[in-house]
């Protein structure tokens, strides 16, 4: 294979082909499972690089490169996601979006562009090692089911993988680092909907009404004990209620309150006791006081474990490309990533690249409406996967 200064010289060679990508993809986001012109974009650009690809999951887009030897070789798996969030952005650059409400504000342009220029720098050179590249351009990450769920479920990916990778930005890091964690990283992410349907009236008379904020005010604090009281406090778990609306007024107490929510956390067995227990405080605490509740539990993403073995050795590998100094330990992350349902099925390894410059004031968290990217970070995250998909291979 090539040696670390080669690859080098090509991933500067293909930066600006990646930030050029990066914000066209910026400039034109789409939502979880809408993403037909990102989709058609994205074959155009391998069609233009003479690369196979196949449509999977209705908007994903499954790429493959061989090398000088694929018998009995291995294959690697890269993937990018490439759905964007319903934020309305307020960065005013040259590539804001230009759709009301539509965001990529979670970095999955630059994935995308970023996969993309690995891609290409592998089918320019795939007589340079031995083995299958296949990319994948996930859709719908950022919505349950997620479109990793589908992507396995075609059947596209079969049991040969030797190993998948995928990478994230990160604005807790700055450019020029990358970090990874063996083992347990993020978490499970399972999400609760219920309508609570009481006696609404006049506020300045309860005793004649069932009184549904005050029972859905009871529910929010009683969920909460969950994790203070039932949970282990060694185990990494979070509850909240993102949402409730109770349509009434200063004297009128509503007939019904909508919440939603979430729950995560980082152990299996423990999660499958909590949503049980969470579906019998939905149900019951309103009986008490009179009132019923409609309830929906959204099974989530599960825990997404990197393999120990595939870590240790991309470690080595990033070490080499980069350096020990470039090189951190992730901490446990309770955000949840549908890239957990690829760990569960092949040894694969999810790592962080870092994307922020608090020189150039870009620090902005993910998920946030002013999340910006300093696009330097594509020097790393290209050489990071690029080196670290060709080091397997060997």
């Amino acid at each position: 294979m090539m040696d670390v200064n080669a690859i080098k010289v090509l991933v500067k060679e293909v930066k600006e082909e990646a930030i050029r990508l990066r914000r066209h993809f910026h400039k034109h986001p789409e939502l979880s499972f809408q993403e037909y012109l990102t989709s058609k974009y994205i074959k155009e650009y391998l069609t233009a690089l003479n690369i196979s690809f196949d449509s999977v999951a209705d908007t994903g887009v499954i790429a493959r490169i061989s090398g000088k030897q694929t018998d009995a070789a291995k294959t690697i798996v890269l993937r990018a996601d490439i759905d964007a969030l319903p934020i309305q952005e307020i960065n005013n650059s040259d590539f804001d979006s230009i759709y009301p409400h539509v965001m990529h504000a979670c970095g999955h342009d630059f994935h995308t562009a970023n996969l993309l220029a690995v891609v290409k720098i592998l089918n320019e050179h795939n007589q340079d090692f031995t083995g299958t590249i296949i990319a994948v351009f996930q859709p719908a990450e950022e919505k349950i089911p997620g479109g990793a769920k589908a992507i396995i479920e075609s059947g596209v990916l079969n049991s040969s993988i030797s190993a998948v990778l995928g990478l994230h930005v990160s604005p807790k890091f700055e450019v020029g680092k990358v970090a990874l964690r063996l083992g347990k990283f993020m978490a499970s992410a399972d999400e609760f909907f219920v309508h609570i349907k009481g006696k609404g009236g006049h506020g300045a008379q309860p005793h004649l009404n069932i009184d549904p904020v005050v029972i859905a005010s009871q529910l929010v604090i009683s969920l909460q004990q969950l994790v203070s009281r039932c949970a282990n406090p060694a185990i990494p778990t979070v509850l909240s209620v993102g949402k409730f609306i109770a349509n009434g007024a200063t004297n009128v107490i509503p007939d019904e309150v909508y919440l939603e929510g979430t729950f995560r956390t980082m152990d299996e067995q423990w999660r499958e006791q909590a949503i049980v227990l969470i579906e019998k405080q939905l149900n019951e605490l309103p009986q008490i006081y009179g009132a019923s509740a409609d309830v929906e539990i959204r099974r989530g993403y599960p825990v997404l474990h990197n393999d120990a073995d595939l870590a240790v050795k991309v470690r080595c590998y990033l070490n080499e490309f980069l350096g020990e100094e470039a090189v951190e330990e992730a901490p446990v992350w309770m955000a949840a990533e549908d890239f957990s349902y690829y760990t569960q099925h092949f040894p694969s390894l999810f790592f962080l690249v870092g994307i922020a410059n608090t020189q150039k004031g870009i620090s902005a968290e993910l998920h946030t409406p002013n999340f910006q990217i300093d696009e330097d970070a594509f020097e790393y995250a290209i050489g990071a996967m690029l080196y670290s998909a060709l080091r397997l291979l060997c």
